[in-house]
C-alpha cells in the first residue's frame, strides 16, 4: 500500500533541510518526504555524503545508483539519478542502458551493473564466479563495500519513495521514468 506522505516545510526538520542544500545543492521532495522524520533524512544524507567519499568514481556512483533503483523499480531515484548521471558526465547511452535493464557498452561500468545486479538479488551473498569477475574487472575489497554503502543508500530512498508516493521535483521531469509493466 502506498500514500501520500506531506511535502514538509523547512521548520519540519531545518537541519536536514540546511544540509540538503549543501549536500545535494537543493532541497528534493525526498528530503521534504524524509522530513517527517528527521532521523532518516539525516541518515539519507550522512550515506550520500560518505558514498561521495567512497572509492567509487562519480560515474561509478551513478551506474551503481541507477542500477540499485531500476531494480527497486524506483520511479522517483530513476528520474534523479538519470538526471546526475548525465550531469557528471555519464554517457547517454550508459544512463539509456540502465534505465532499460540493459548491458551498458563500457567493460568496466559492465562488469559494476553486473556485480550490484548479483549483490541485490543474492541479497549479498554473491556467487564467487561474480565475485570473480567483479575483481577481474579492476574493483577491490573497497569497491565491494562501496557497493553495499550504496545499497544500503537507495534501499533506504526507495522504499520510502514507494511508501510515500513522492512526486518528482520539477528538475527531473525531463527523465520520468515508469516501472515496466507486468511486474
Amino acid at each position: 500500500m502506498t500514500m501520500e506522505f506531506p511535502l514538509r516545510a523547512t521548520d519540519s526538520a531545518p537541519e536536514a533541510f540546511e544540509r540538503s542544500g549543501k549536500v545535494l545543492g537543493l532541497v528534493p521532495n525526498l528530503i521534504r518526504v524524509m522530513a517527517s522524520s528527521p532521523a532518516a533524512a539525516a541518515a539519507y544524507l550522512d550515506l550520500t555524503e560518505r558514498l561521495g567519499q567512497s572509492s567509487l568514481s562519480s560515474e561509478e556512483q551513478s551506474v551503481a545508483l541507477l542500477t540499485i533503483s531500476r531494480f527497486h523499480e524506483c520511479h522517483y531515484c530513476m528520474a534523479a539519478h538519470s538526471m546526475t548521471g548525465r550531469m557528471t558526465g555519464l554517457p547517454d547511452a550508459v544512463v539509456d542502458a540502465l534505465r532499460e535493464d540493459q548491458p551498458v557498452p563500457d567493460q568496466r561500468l559492465e562488469a559494476l551493473r553486473r556485480f550490484v545486479v548479483a549483490v541485490l538479488e543474492h541479497r549479498g551473498a554473491v556467487p564467487d564466479a561474480e565475485l570473480e569477475a567483479f575483481r577481474r574487472a579492476g574493483f577491490d575489497e573497497a569497491a565491494i563495500l562501496d557497493v553495499i554503502l550504496a545499497v544500503a543508500l537507495k534501499t533506504l530512498s526507495n522504499y520510502t519513495n514507494h511508501l510515500a508516493s513522492t512526486p518528482l521535483d520539477d528538475v527531473m521531469q525531463d527523465e520520468h521514468w515508469e516501472a515496466p509493466a507486468g511486474r
